[in-house]
């Protein structure tokens, strides 16, 4: 924690150095995507993707699940998803998903989640479409092909948003499915004309 207070006391010094940019921060946001994560701290949306400050608008949630649209009982991931397509306009979401993610893991093994009761309901309500013993890699630590297929799922879920689904049927906006390898720092998008992961 020393490290990251360190970094943020001298942060407002760094800025000054790029003022004009920051000065245009001041006066709003027009972020190019949505970015639809993980919360793990090993996925970090501006690495991968060489963003700067105002380009990305996140969400992320444990297992970057997308939950039902409900709009009797809204939700901080459906807000988000709603004012950054309705109020910020994006033209683009990406949902990544990732490489060892543990909420996958959970999922595909079965684990037994009664000591985390938080984790274990919003798993067990916000994704369904991944029952245990997923896949042919489900006993691996990449797990890659369960993470890919989930992240379709979640990609799927996002379409049935209202504001999502016009945006598409519009062509204002574009969904795009993303793999990432946190032990490579590969990151592969789902083409799907071929079914497939391939390179960018």
């Amino acid at each position: 924690m020393q490290q990251l207070t360190a970094h943020a006391r001298s942060f407002e010094s760094r800025c000054a150095e790029r003022g004009e940019e920051f000065r245009r921060l001041g006066a709003g946001q027009s972020p190019q995507a949505l970015f639809v994560t993980c919360s793990d701290s090993r996925v970090v949306p501006a690495l991968i993707t060489g963003a700067a400050p105002g380009d990305l608008f996140e969400l992320r949630t444990a297992g970057n699940i997308v939950p039902e649209y409900r709009p009797e009982r809204p939700a901080g991931e459906a807000a988000t998803i709603e004012y950054a397509v309705q109020v910020l306009g994006v033209a683009h979401i990406v949902v990544c998903g990732h490489s060892h993610c543990g909420a996958v893991g959970a999922l595909v093994r079965g684990e037994d989640l009664t000591g985390v009761p938080a984790v274990r309901g919003w798993l067990e309500n916000a994704a369904p479409d991944l029952p245990g013993g997923a896949g042919p890699d489900a006993g691996t630590p990449e797990l890659a092909d369960a993470v890919q297929r989930h992240a379709l799922a979640q990609a799927e879920r996002l379409r049935s948003y209202p504001c999502v689904a016009e945006g598409l049927a519009a062509g204002r906006l574009s969904l795009d499915v993303w793999f990432y390898e946190v032990h490579t720092g590969a990151v592969r998008r789902h083409r799907p004309e071929t079914g497939r992961f391939e390179a960018l």
